[in-house]
């Protein structure tokens, strides 16, 4: 099946297509359908989730799983680069949800203290600070 998903069909295009035009933003499943649908572009969700799972095997889209509660987020990276690369933390707002990435240096130096004085390797990808955004707060 994995070789099946690297066909470059019209609708894996037209999907690849809209998480190009929103490089930078964190998508849902759900979002994708609805574009999709109001683009008059005929893909069930289905595939649509089978060529998200694709797009993130092969290094093209990040997934974000937030918690139990929240849907996982889909982030357009390109072909070039990878999706374990960087150390790349959240914050999720309590309020509006909305997810807002962290690339931040002083986090990385807290990542690193952790590991070499604690034993213990974070996952940056599923570390989430909760709290307000700037329109929130």
């Amino acid at each position: 099946m994995e070789q099946r998903s690297k066909y470059k069909t019209k609708q894996r295009e037209v999907l690849l297509q809209y998480f190009q035009e929103n490089s930078g933003v964190h998508l849902t499943a759900g979002d994708a359908c609805e574009y999709l649908k109001s683009q008059g572009a005929s893909i069930g969700q289905s595939t649509v989730y089978r060529q998200l799972e694709s797009l993130v095997d092969e290094g093209i889209l990040n997934k974000y799983i937030i918690n139990s509660n929240s849907p996982a987020c889909f982030e357009y990276v390109g072909a070039d680069s990878h999706h374990d690369e960087g150390c790349c933390f959240h914050c999720k707002c309590e309020k509006c949800g909305k997810l807002i990435h962290l690339h931040c240096h002083e986090l990385e130096e807290i990542q690193q203290h952790i590991l070499s004085d604690h034993d213990f390797k974070i996952n940056p990808m599923r570390t989430v600070f909760y709290g307000l955004c700037e329109e929130c707060k």
